[in-house]
């Protein structure tokens, strides 16, 4: 039986099973949370969204292993919530077709490994060929105030 519940669960996080672990494919809302890095951008059920620094004009670079340690974000017409610039939120096109959200030219995924709404567990991972940031209001990736930032928590400096 534990085994039985061992592969459903390594599935359901593999995204196996069609849009297994991605949002719907019609729409999906993208809005602000709070948390311990500050204001920082969710999906519809307020699960963190990340943004892959190895990802290059707007395309993402994260399929397969990587897809379903981070799920994109996908849907075909994602709505901004209060906060945030609804002019920045488009979709790029998936290599399996599948239109996955972006947010100020940045692809968003979340994190297989977070636990409830809020859970920042992904951030400043480097993992696939690259690091993962929480994403900001401003579409920027943000670090923990302890850093010493001086930037509100901000990498505005290094363009992601």
């Amino acid at each position: 039986m534990r085994r039985f519940l061992l592969v459903g669960l390594v599935l359901a996080l593999a995204g196996c099973g069609g849009s297994g672990s991605t949002s719907s494919a019609t729409g999906s809302t993208v809005k602000l949370a709070s948390s311990k890095l500050g204001r920082i951008i969710v999906d519809g059920k307020g699960r963190t969204l990340y943004l892959f620094a190895a990802d290059k004009n707007g395309t993402s670079t994260c399929s397969g292993a990587c897809a379903a340690t981070w799920p994109p974000l996908t849907a075909a017409s994602p709505s901004a919530g209060d906060g945030l610039d609804g002019g920045a939120l488009g979709t790029t096109k998936r290599a399996d077709g599948r239109q996955q959200v972006t947010y100020h030219g940045h692809p968003l995924y979340r994190y297989a490994g977070d636990g409830p709404p809020g859970s920042t567990k992904g951030e400043n991972l480097n993992t696939f060929g690259g690091a993962w940031y929480v994403v900001n209001a401003a579409g920027k990736a943000v670090q923990p105030a302890s850093s010493g930032s001086e930037m509100g928590g901000s990498r505005g400096g290094y363009g992601y």
